[in-house]
């Protein structure tokens, strides 16, 4: 369950203070619902050999680039105004953070409809895109629940998707070795084989930054800073 008892953002004598924080959630949720819609038509734009998708796809990139540097200056505003302490700081600091993560993965989905448009004009499917479809499956929801852990301020969802990170970095390992295998039998693949790698790696990198902003959620309900720890130490953080 969600830590219900830390969930006072937005509780103030200052109305205005209360609508500033609440803004700024929503306009972080707003792009993360947008991030996450990126990149998963890029995946489709790929699977699918649709290079219109992909170039929506690629379009989108500016429109968050805009929301980043928006949501930057809404935040730095509140720190200026405001001063908050505490877990109001706690807040405007994470969501500085993870606008940048956020941002990454849309310029990670950009660039897996690039090599979407690649691929489609390259002809001939390579081999791949099980595993493609596969862990961005996964690195996929790991987005989506890190957005709803932060919405919720749920500490105890944010430790298991650290815990995912894991499997993904596994899943990812195996992929790539399969596709390295599929190459030097048949050098004919190379170019599109690389290809998928970096989609795979793209893929990878998404996971990475769902776990960074799951980090994020915890420091902001717990008042701990999880990075480069254990998960184990995590779990002693999220326990207290």
């Amino acid at each position: 369950m969600p830590d219900r008892k830390d969930d006072v953002y937005g509780d103030h004598i200052s109305n205005k203070f209360n609508d500033e924080l609440m803004a700024l959630k929503t306009a972080f949720l707003e792009m993360g619902g947008l991030v996450e819609s990126q990149a998963a038509s890029a995946i489709d734009a790929l699977v699918d050999n649709d290079g219109h998708l992909a170039d929506e796809v690629r379009a989108t990139d500016k429109k968050v680039d805009k929301m980043e540097i928006e949501l930057d200056e809404e935040a730095t505003l509140i720190l200026a105004r405001r001063q908050p302490t505490a877990r109001d700081l706690r807040l405007v600091v994470a969501v500085i953070k993870m606008v940048s993560d956020l941002e990454r993965v849309g310029d990670e989905a950009k660039k897996i409809a690039k090599f979407a448009i690649k691929l489609s004009e390259e002809g001939q499917a390579p081999r791949g895109y099980v595993e493609v479809r596969h862990i961005s499956n996964h690195v996929l929801s790991m987005l989506h629940d890190a957005l709803d852990a932060f919405a919720r301020l749920d500490s105890e969802q944010a430790l298991r998707i650290m815990k995912e990170d894991k499997r993904v970095d596994e899943e990812y390992q195996a992929a790539t070795r399969t596709l390295l295998t599929f190459m030097m039998e048949d050098t004919r693949n190379i170019s599109r084989c690389m290809s998928v790698m970096w989609i795979l790696r793209a893929l990878e990198r998404v996971g990475d930054h769902a776990c960074n902003i799951a980090e994020n959620v915890i420091f902001m309900v717990k008042g701990e800073d999880v990075r480069h720890t254990p998960v184990e130490e995590a779990e002693k953080v999220v326990g207290r």
